[in-house]
């Protein structure tokens, strides 16, 4: 199973931009699929976006769709999502979280992912 420790969270303005990493133990980060997730205050776990095990295909919520880039280096065990023209809206703990071998790539909820981080904080401030 793959262990996951999210970094890179913080407070920034609107407007602002931040990058998150997911840094990954196990030997199967690099053959599943790698998704991202935000929850805010009293609000429900929420997908944000996902990237196949070998980066060929991506995919984004809505809300962040033309904002956020999702990247992974398989070599360094690592995923990233970038942040950029971030908004009040986009303030919540965001967490990864590793699908598991053998499922299909584009998993949107919660219960497809077996493995997750601790969660980083993101604050934008107005």
């Amino acid at each position: 199973q793959v262990q996951l420790v999210e970094s890179g969270g913080g407070l920034v303005q609107t407007g602002g931009s931040l990058k998150l990493s997911c840094a990954a133990s196990g030997r199967s980060f690099s053959t599943v699929a790698m998704g991202w997730f935000r929850q805010a205050p009293g609000k429900e776990r929420e997908f944000v976006s996902v990237i196949s095990w070998s980066s060929d295909m991506t995919y984004y919520a809505e809300s962040v769709k033309g904002r956020f880039t999702i990247s992974r280096d398989n070599a360094k065990n690592t995923v990233y999502l970038e942040m950029n023209s971030l908004k009040p809206a986009d303030t919540a703990v965001y967490y990864c979280a590793a699908g598991s071998y053998g499922s299909g790539w584009l998993r949107t909820r919660p219960g497809d992912y077996v493995s997750w981080g601790q969660g980083t904080q993101v604050i934008v401030s107005s």
